[in-house]
């Protein structure tokens, strides 16, 4: 029997966090005590509503004033109803909170993740931006080592092999990448591909922005940037390697010559339940994988086969603020990929003018994050007016 914790949710609505609240009725179900203390979504607000009427939640988070009255009106009265960044801090530092999934897209998760830290939580980690922007400012504030949990399934895989190893035993970690759905396409065939094509994973239901990052390989760039920061790994240390099947999610290869890998479907909901209930397991509802059937290949990831990946790489290496900027810049140019105002090749190359026009510099405080991301996005804006003055 897992220990009763008592949980927050932010990014309630999205693929994480609707996924850990089915996680959460399959462990209630099979007597496992769980309770959702809060939980906060961004826009959504129809969504949440009933998810908070069905967990019984007494504190909930939305983006501002407008989707809070919104959501008076769906929720009883008693519900105690905060708002943006501060909202969230707040419901990630509550006193009877003991885990806090933060599941939070994009730059905003950084926030609640320095609060959850700050308050002693143990922290779900499902919001790569944490660590990818502020890194050195999450790693400042974590109180214990087994205080940051990771649930992206690479990172979770890297955690369930390195538990209790000493670091000077570990040759090499590697992660692994499906390769998108253009692995089997040159270069030169990619600036015509339609949004469509691009989000169209071959393996993984994702949101929108993370599906592209796949395709161009720039999340995989970013989950590198993770791990560094997650396992204190040195860049020579960290290698990626393409796995069409998506069901080996980490190895680790030890001084010894011994590889040791974590194997699972590819499937959201294994690694979300064992942050979940980490350090414990039990049983999950998830299909298993066929041992007798399995077909494991890998492949080297070439140099300059995606530049995207390149160029998000070369900036973690950079550190201080040039993470950030990466980020940044290809939030934005994802999005006009997806409007359809500039062609799936430009996200790479916007990347790297971005990142060839900052001037980088170390990150002290949340300030210093908040300001290389409000440049980079300005700068990534102008890259795509240029490019649309220019079709």
């Amino acid at each position: 029997m897992i220990s009763p914790k008592r949980v927050a949710i932010l990014g309630a609505t999205g693929s994480i966090g609707t996924q850990a609240l089915q996680v959460l009725r399959d462990l209630r179900r099979a007597g496992h005590a769980f309770q959702v203390i809060a939980l906060a979504a961004g826009r959504n607000v129809e969504t949440l509503a009933p998810r908070v009427v069905e967990f019984g939640v007494q504190r909930v988070g939305v983006a501002g004033p407008t989707e809070a009255d919104r959501l008076r009106q769906l929720l009883p009265p008693m519900t105690e109803i905060v708002h943006g960044s501060e909202g969230l801090a707040h419901l990630a530092s509550l006193p009877d909170v003991d885990l806090v999934l933060n599941a939070v897209v994009g730059a905003a998760g950084l926030g609640p993740t320095l609060a959850a830290l700050d308050a002693g939580k143990t922290l779900a980690l499902a919001n790569k931006e944490s660590l990818v922007i502020g890194g050195e400012l999450v790693l400042q504030a974590r109180r214990r080592p087994d205080q940051i949990v990771p649930v992206d399934s690479e990172h979770a895989a890297l955690f369930q092999i390195l538990e209790g190893r000493r670091p000077g035993e570990i040759e090499r970690a590697w992660i692994t990448a499906s390769g998108g759905p253009f692995r089997g396409r040159s270069l030169a065939d990619l600036s015509a591909v339609t949004p469509a094509e691009a989000l169209a994973h071959p393996v993984w239901p994702m949101g929108r922005r993370i599906s592209v990052d796949s395709a161009t390989l720039a999340n995989k760039a970013f989950e590198v940037i993770e791990a560094r920061h997650l396992f204190s790994l040195s860049w020579a240390r960290i290698g990626v390697l393409i796995h069409p099947q998506a069901q080996v999610h980490a190895l680790v290869e030890f001084l010894d010559g011994t590889v040791l890998a974590q194997l699972a479907p590819p499937d959201m909901r294994i690694p979300i339940q064992s942050a979940l209930t980490h350090p414990s397991r039990c049983t999950s509802c998830t299909e298993r994988l066929s041992l007798p059937k399995l077909d494991v290949s890998f492949e080297t990831l070439v140099s300059g086969r995606y530049p995207a990946f390149d160029a998000v790489l070369e900036a973690g290496q950079r550190g201080g603020t040039a993470p950030a900027v990466a980020n940044a810049a290809d939030e934005v140019l994802v999005e006009a990929f997806l409007r359809g105002e500039i062609p799936f090749t430009a996200i790479a190359e916007g990347i790297t003018t971005v990142l060839a026009d900052h001037s980088c510099y170390p990150v002290q405080n949340m300030a210093d994050v908040l300001d290389a991301d409000n440049w980079a996005r300005e700068e990534a804006r102008e890259v795509v007016a240029r490019w649309t003055r220019n079709v």
